[in-house]
């Protein structure tokens, strides 16, 4: 019996200590058994002793160590600064790393250092030093949710693959276009992932030596390119708005790359192309929307190698004054499915000449234009005759681009008249559409579109039946009896 209450009483304390641990939660650990790099430190500047100075952000960069995490309160810190040592640098409540107009503002030169919650302002503006917000010299960068104003270049990269630019607002120097710097600038920066900045008044967006790349999500506006590529392989972009620049995007010596879901919009500088090519191999570009440009689409030698070809699908180039041009040496393109809407010219040869060895059509599809005078006899969707780009004065204007001033004017009308008339001076066809479509597809879906506001046109509609109305009304009055009567 005395052994029988023992064992009870024991199951009794145990119970008793079960539940004070699970009211209580476990007992702590004790501080050796706890890695040092389990748990992230901040790294915070430790103001004088026996003083309360500010937060000193110099000399918290000095005493941090690799996998710190300095937390920056809000205040405006005078640079410059450097970054040698993997941190992260985090802001609260933005704070504002300043520049005092010299130089760099932020220099990184380790590897996995991350920035992020600040403002970088105030850079130097030489473009011969190439005076940046944020400068980085090490692989595995992230720079994500800042914002960088009054800055010559704004994220410069260096030898830096596998890095992020993400989430950032980059507004350049009030300074001439040809003055400015990059927004943002990724040198030899392999695997890298530009995402969701919004850039405006800076001068371009550059990836050079950088393959496999994304682009994706940016806004960029009021520049010179909105992107420029040269000898960055296997990169996609997509979901991008470039709009108001001098250019869209200027693709050049590179190769595999894929465009998709970008909108080209007012790109209407000296060139204005909303998307242009040079040189560039096996360019898939397609459900891309290239409106109101100078020259929507524009290809120079691409592809450029023998074995190459170029694929443009499913887009739509609407109101620009020139659809598509291509230099006429360009061949081994695939030009099908897309919408050539309402452009003043639809195709265009650079610098004269007929268009050969390229397609026009793919699996029995072509493109739908919007001016094809064609029929569709056996109703499949298709147009019976070819649809053929020809008009004496647009082979005047491709030899003769001044002429352009006349374009659309009586005289422009009377010349492709007199054309018709005279079989003699038939112009020559630039190319020609076996398998037109008679009806446009579906358009590209893409972001950077404001939707259109029905009431412009419900009061337009109004309009019209009051004044209807009113006719109609004074009319009946001048045939009533007594209106007769009195005359």
């Amino acid at each position: 019996m005395p052994l029988m209450r023992l064992q009870k009483r024991s199951v009794l304390v145990a119970l008793a200590v079960l539940l004070v641990l699970a009211i209580w939660g476990p007992l702590p650990l004790s501080a050796q058994s706890v890695s040092s790099t389990a748990i992230p430190q901040l790294a915070r500047a430790v103001p004088k002793a026996g003083s309360d100075g500010p937060f000193d952000l110099a000399r918290a960069l000095t005493e941090a160590q690799d996998g710190d995490t300095i937390v920056i309160p809000p205040g405006t810190y005078t640079g410059p600064f450097a970054v040698d040592k993997s941190v992260t640098l985090l802001g609260e409540g933005w704070p504002v790393l300043d520049g005092g107009g010299l130089g760099d503002v932020l220099t990184i030169t380790a590897p996995g250092v991350t920035v992020e919650g600040l403002v970088i302002r105030n850079s130097g503006d030489s473009l011969d030093k190439e005076n940046a917000g944020i400068t980085g010299l090490a692989p595995r960068l992230t720079v994500q949710g800042n914002r960088l104003e009054d800055v010559l270049f704004g994220v410069y990269l260096k030898s830096a693959p596998g890095s992020v630019v993400r989430n950032n607002v980059i507004g350049g120097k009030e300074l001439g276009l040809g003055r400015r710097g990059d927004a943002i600038r990724l040198w030899y920066c392999a695997g890298s992932l530009v995402e969701g900045n919004y850039v405006i008044r800076s001068r371009d967006v550059v990836i050079w030596f950088s393959p496999d790349t994304l682009v994706k999500g940016n806004t960029v506006e009021y520049g010179r390119y909105g992107l420029h590529f040269m000898y960055s392989d296997d990169n996609t972009l997509e979901e991008n708005v470039l709009r108001y620049n001098s250019v869209g995007a200027f693709l050049m010596y590179s190769r595999r790359l894929t465009l998709r879901h970008n909108l080209f919009y007012s790109n209407r500088g000296p060139s204005g192309y909303g998307l242009a090519l040079k040189d560039a191999d096996d360019v898939v570009s397609e459900e891309n929307r290239s409106i109101n440009n100078r020259m929507g689409l524009y290809l120079d030698n691409s592809p450029r190698s023998i074995d190459a070809i170029g694929t443009h699908r499913n887009n739509l180039i609407a109101y620009n004054d020139v659809g598509v041009a291509l230099q006429a040496l360009t061949r081994r393109n695939t030009i099908s499915q897309n919408i050539f809407q309402e452009n003043t010219t639809q195709v265009s040869t650079a610098g004269g000449g007929e268009l050969t060895g390229n397609w026009w059509h793919s699996e029995g599809l072509g493109n739908y234009w919007s001016d094809y005078a064609g029929y569709d006899a056996d109703g499949d969707g298709v147009g019976d005759v070819p649809y053929r780009s020809q008009s004496t004065f647009e082979n005047l204007m491709d030899t003769q681009p001044e002429l352009r001033l006349f374009q659309l004017s009586p005289a422009a009308d009377a010349i492709d008249l007199a054309a018709r008339a005279f079989p003699l001076f038939q112009p020559r066809s630039k190319m020609s559409d076996d398998h037109p479509l008679m009806r446009p597809p579906p358009p590209p879906i893409v972001p950077g579109l404001q939707p259109s506001s029905p009431l412009p046109v419900l009061f337009t509609s109004l309009g019209l039946v009051v004044l209807g109305s009113l006719i109609v009304i004074g009319g009946l009055k001048e045939d009533l009896p007594w209106n007769q009567s009195s005359q």
